[in-house]
């Protein structure tokens, strides 16, 4: 670290890597790229410049390049052993969605974290999702009253099985392990930690080799209802977001832009704010007026801001800020992820365990 530049050094130049980190640390002020562990270093250089060194291995850029910051958006069975080895090596590390295969090495590398002091944080992106964003601020303000069942949904079509390791019959593979890291994270963000979980996960495309669907349903002590889905099938998909409480409901159709965006080649700019991350599609909002009558408008969706995430993690590794996704949250996302597939393997619902991170419901 030299005056406040923390130097960052990136496993792997695949799709997440390309789509989302390459251009939110080039984005960040603060953030300097040093080296990419990469196979191909010409794809690298001509992507990232000359003056970032590209290492032919993960570990060997773990083990001797001058980084204080390691981002691990490698292959889902690859984050704990790539996490643990950066940690040792005295980095601080951001790891993608999901944390690691299971709960029990998650809590292996925040247990490390401490002992090293290092900082650790997940890339839980969809924190920044502008319809996230707007729910959470309606369930700020209290306009819908009291929420007594919400859906989250994020569904894709995709009826040909794809080629590639996150649709292999692999540790970390299929949809579960892919979407219900977003979506158990941005349940517990709104309402805490749920008493149970029932989940149902299955293959439903022919050929398919792990599973494409899921459909899972989170209780809470209040009697709140949470039912998370996700679907590879779905040409005509279901809301993105639903809330149905006692003074109204919400309802967002449409995915956020800003992956769609980076994508493309686009950049946010920290001094043009305003510019990234719009969503021209409205929510609709129904609120109960006088004499219970129902008022239907269009609620505009807020801007997403999946820059925030590496502007806060800067300001967190200085001391300036707290950690924008804290290791103990990720593992609670992963202990939720495990009870989901004891749930589906035996077909009933389970009690949730104990929060390491996130506050009991009320």
């Amino acid at each position: 670290m030299t005056d406040s530049v923390l130097r960052v050094g990136l496993l792997g130049f695949g799709y997440a890597s390309q789509t989302f980190h390459a251009p939110l640390i080039l984005s960040t002020t603060g953030l300097q790229f040093a080296a990419v562990s990469s196979s191909d270093p010409a794809r690298v250089r001509a992507a990232l410049g000359d003056g970032v060194k590209a290492w032919p291995t993960a570990d060997e850029l773990i083990a001797q390049a001058d980084v204080d910051l390691v981002v691990i958006p490698t292959p889902n069975d690859t984050h704990h052993p790539l996490a643990r080895a950066a940690l040792l090596a005295g980095r601080h590390v951001v790891v993608d969605k999901p944390f690691t295969l299971d709960a029990p090495q998650a809590q292996d590398l925040v247990a490390l974290a401490r002992t090293q002091q290092r900082l650790l944080s997940v890339f839980h992106n969809r924190r920044w999702d502008g319809d996230f964003m707007t729910a959470r601020r309606l369930l700020a303000d209290g306009t819908l009253g009291q929420v007594r069942h919400a859906a989250f949904h994020f569904d894709r079509f995709r009826p040909e099985v794809r080629d590639r390791w996150r649709e292999a019959d692999t540790p970390g593979g299929g949809l579960w392990m892919d979407l219900a890291p977003h979506l158990i994270d941005q349940c517990l963000q709104l309402f805490g930690w749920p008493e149970a979980l029932q989940a149902d996960i299955a293959r439903l495309r022919p050929g398919a080799r792990t599973d494409d669907f899921f459909s899972a349903q989170l209780r809470y002590a209040d009697g709140l209802r949470v039912t998370l889905g996700a679907s590879m099938i779905a040409a005509h998909a279901g809301a993105r977001f639903l809330l149905q409480g006692t003074r109204g409901s919400y309802v967002k159709r449409g995915l956020d832009p800003q992956e769609d965006a980076l994508k493309a080649g686009a950049r946010p700019d920290a001094a043009r704010r305003e510019a990234w991350g719009p969503d021209a599609q409205a929510g609709e909002l129904t609120t109960v007026g006088t004499g219970d009558q129902l008022t239907p408008s269009e609620l505009p969706t807020l801007p997403g801001d999946y820059l925030a995430y590496y502007e806060q993690l800067r300001d967190a590794i200085l001391g300036r800020a707290a950690n924008p996704v804290m290791p103990e949250q990720a593992l609670d996302v992963m202990t939720l992820l495990d009870l989901g597939r004891r749930s589906a393997a035996d077909r009933r619902e389970h009690q949730a365990p104990a929060p390491q991170g996130y506050p009991l419901s009320s």
